[in-house]
């Protein structure tokens, strides 16, 4: 039997994001790994960008925990 390899981003893409402070939601229509933004130990960041049904797709940055 074959495994499926994931990625983070292929985790990421098609989810629900919500923004508590930024007052908007939506799905993640993709995300890229910004290597400059460090979180703390065993985390990743990355840049999402969320289609929110208005004219204009909207961008935030998460903090994904990676290793144990």
């Amino acid at each position: 039997m074959a495994t499926k390899l994931y990625t983070i981003q292929d985790l990421l893409i098609g989810k629900n994001y919500r923004s508590r402070n930024r007052n908007f939601e939506g799905e993640i229509i993709s995300a890229t790994p910004r290597p400059a933004i460090w979180y703390g130990e065993n985390t990743e960041a990355y840049v999402v960008e969320v289609y929110d049904r208005t004219l204009r797709n909207k961008f935030a940055t998460v903090a994904v925990k990676v290793g144990e």
